[in-house]
């Protein structure tokens, strides 16, 4: 659904903040961008969402060029979910969801029952729908992360751009959050997360990016990726990917553990 090839961008042009990004994204995709800070995660985020211009490359969702595509119908296609973050008013959560009607209301519209019914539907779906007249403000991280998918649900789009969805969460919610984006994925959508947790790759990504200094320096299934030399290097610290048995089902899995010296 989601092409990206030869993406570029700089402020200055002597200081190139992104080179030559080149990805895929497809229904049903998982896609983990991992990096140290500083290396332009959010930058690249910032320009799929075309809030930053890119200098060069294209962007594209089923052929359609999206530096050309209006901003209200690029809303449609694909949404963004921030990072836990606080409101200027007290609106109540299911206000917060509602939002994400917006987009397909006109100008000076008002939202209809059909828009408070998919708010409801929205918050049911990710079983929170008994928080709808919680102030978001007054919420934990977890919670307002989960009304924050929510909004994105409720706006409809089949692509859903998340940054960093578990930071500030604990390892309860981070669980869970990781759960949400899997039946998300199951249902058809596509997500492009971005993370600080290498394990995230092999809990529930199919794809992953390594980037680092604004260059792609890896990218494909997590198990040919997420290795112990690809980490190390990707964070310039000693990390170790191995195996883990799970029980009681005598499952294995790979984690990635840092080498404290």
């Amino acid at each position: 659904m989601l092409t990206v090839k030869g993406l570029s961008f700089f402020y200055q042009p002597d200081r190139m903040i992104l080179k030559d990004i080149s990805f895929a994204l497809a229904s049903h995709d998982i896609l983990c961008l991992l990096g140290p800070n500083g290396t332009g995660k959010t930058t690249l985020l910032r320009c799929l969402l075309s809030l930053n211009k890119m200098k060069s490359g294209s962007m594209e969702i089923d052929g359609q060029d999206l530096t050309k595509t209006p901003a209200k119908k690029r809303a449609k296609m694909m949404a963004y979910v921030p990072q836990a973050t606080t409101m200027a008013f007290p609106y109540e959560a299911r206000e917060v969801v509602l939002m994400g009607r917006v987009t397909h209301l006109a100008a000076g519209g008002r939202p209809t029952k059909k828009d408070w019914a998919l708010a409801d539907e929205a918050m049911d779906r990710l079983g929170i729908l008994h928080m709808r007249h919680y102030l978001f403000n007054e919420m934990s991280g977890g919670e307002k992360q989960m009304v924050l998918v929510a909004r994105a649900l409720t706006q409809q789009a089949r692509i859903m751009v998340m940054d960093e969805p578990t930071a500030s969460l604990d390892y309860s919610n981070q669980v869970k959050m990781l759960q949400v984006i899997k039946s998300l994925a199951e249902q058809g959508y596509s997500i492009l997360m971005t993370s600080h947790f290498p394990d995230h790759a092999f809990l529930a990504c199919n794809k992953v990016v390594l980037m680092r200094d604004g260059v792609l320096m890896a990218q494909g299934l997590p198990d040919d990726v997420v290795t112990t030399e690809n980490l190390s290097k990707l964070y310039a610290t000693p990390v170790c990917v191995t195996k883990a048995t799970l029980y009681p089902k005598d499952e294995v899995t790979k984690v990635c553990i840092p080498i404290m010296n």
